[in-house]
């Protein structure tokens, strides 16, 4: 007996030892997730992926398209809009309003404001059919997009989120339609921390409480129906170490605007302080430098147009394990940007922690007649 038990000690002794995840304080919310934007992490969640009434979120994607034609030249700033019949009806719908009515000709920049900080459904209307001429294809155009984007929980019905059957999204798609706004659409982001907005001397506070109460919170939208509950993201950028490091949260079907902010809070805070960020590679840093056969050179950077940060837990910084799967032999022509292999990062005990593509960082032509003959002839002895 005391042999097996001898035995037995030395074979657990002789298993690797996984490292402990950070486990998330208890979160009050029907559904949450929390994502490292930096590096592209998802550190916390519970049933991200389930269909759930997103509210008012849903006017992300609604802000995401007009910025879009913003961008594209399609629609301006200052370009004033009508407002439909259409528009004015949602003062019967009982939900938000930035108080726009048929006699008004809203500018672009003020339904925006209208949208972002005071969450008005009429302007979401106002706005989608400047954008999209009817509110159906504009809500084609919201569904083309969340398609395009991978979005497998999300349909829409509306521009607005009011409650309507066949009208869902998921934690995880509201908090890809967020990070799509920071990516792209930087300067108009800057519209989500916005703490009120008057218009028609009618003065409205944003609901995001954050904003008012953790000063790297820069957005970004609230939601509410019945059917939906409290709904809330919240994007927050704090300096680190490792440089600047932003987190979003996304809190669905919370008890009132007071608990959504205080678990959004308590996501963020434990996001900062449980996780630690990591800078491997600068951007257009070299990971590694490779052979290319039959090339005009001989060999070629790997690494990534944008920096290398990875999120692991507080303390494991100094232990990481990098490894590089790539092609071999890799033979020319090659263009930058093409996919040739993979950084894998892992703690000291092999849980895994990123897998980073690696691409061409500069292009390699093919090599005269000549190298291409004698690299051919290596490659057959190899």
């Amino acid at each position: 007996m005391r042999f097996l038990i001898l035995l037995a000690s030395l074979i657990g002794l002789a298993l690797p030892v996984r490292a402990q995840l950070p486990q998330p304080p208890e979160i009050a919310a029907r559904q949450y997730v929390l994502v490292d934007l930096t590096s592209q992490r998802v550190l916390a969640e519970r049933d991200a992926d389930a269909q759930a009434d997103p509210a008012s979120l849903t006017k992300l994607m609604t802000a995401y398209l007009a910025f879009n034609a913003i961008r594209d030249g399609k629609l301006a700033l200052q370009q004033e809009v009508p407002v439909s019949m259409r528009a004015w009806d949602e003062r019967k719908g009982g939900g938000s309003l930035m108080f726009i009515d048929t006699t008004m000709r809203p500018r672009v920049e003020e339904l925006l404001k209208g949208v972002i900080v005071q969450s008005g459904n009429d302007a979401s209307v106002a706005l989608a059919q400047a954008v999209g001429g009817t509110l159906d294809h504009f809500v084609d155009m919201m569904n083309r997009q969340a398609q395009a984007w991978g979005l497998k929980n999300t349909q829409f019905r509306n521009v607005t989120g009011l409650t309507e059957a066949g009208h869902h999204s998921s934690a995880r798609d509201v908090a890809t339609m967020a990070a799509k706004i920071i990516a792209e659409h930087p300067q108009f982001y800057a519209l989500y921390s916005t703490r009120q907005y008057t218009y028609n001397r009618i003065r409205q506070d944003n609901r995001n409480l954050l904003l008012g109460r953790d000063a790297s919170v820069d957005g970004m939208k609230t939601g509410y129906t019945a059917a939906a509950g409290y709904c809330l993201v919240a994007s927050a950028q704090r300096e680190v170490p490792s440089g600047q490091r932003r987190l979003l949260s996304v809190v669905m079907g919370t008890a009132s605007a007071e608990a959504r902010a205080a678990e959004s809070q308590k996501l963020l805070n434990w996001g900062f302080s449980a996780w630690d960020a990591l800078r491997l590679y600068d951007a257009g840093a070299a990971v590694a430098k490779v052979p290319v056969w039959k090339g005009a050179a001989k060999e070629v950077r790997l690494g990534t147009t944008e920096a290398i940060v990875v999120t692991l837990p507080k303390g494991e910084g100094g232990k990481l394990q990098t490894t590089i799967e790539r092609t071999d032999p890799l033979v020319a022509p090659l263009t930058a940007g093409q996919r040739v292999g993979t950084l894998k990062v892992a703690t000291a005990s092999g849980a895994p922690v990123a897998e980073i593509p690696l691409t061409v960082l500069e292009p390699v032509a093919l090599a005269g007649i000549f190298g291409r003959a004698w690299d051919a002839i290596r490659l057959w002895i190899k």
